[in-house]
């Protein structure tokens, strides 16, 4: 039976980089959800300027919206914490 002191530094490499993933988990999911609102308002936004051909009223609104929303979701995050 091999000695639990003895494992090969690849298995407690891989251990520590999975205990790491684990924890940044959350961190990555609210910068995910950051970038996805402004994308995501930003693109609405954009659609609607060339439907409507209103230039940068509704990018800038939306862009303005994304980045609130994501604020929000990011502090939302940090209070829970």
């Amino acid at each position: 039976m091999p000695d639990p002191d003895r494992t090969s530094p690849l298995v407690r490499a891989l251990k520590a980089l999975q205990t790491g993933a684990n924890s940044a988990g959350p961190a990555v999911a609210v910068s995910y959800a950051l970038v996805g609102a402004i994308l995501l308002f930003g693109g609405l936004g954009y659609a609607l300027d060339v439907r409507f051909g209103t230039a940068p009223a509704f990018v800038a609104t939306g862009l303005l919206l994304g980045v609130a929303i994501g604020l929000y979701q990011l502090a939302k995050w940090l209070w829970r914490r």
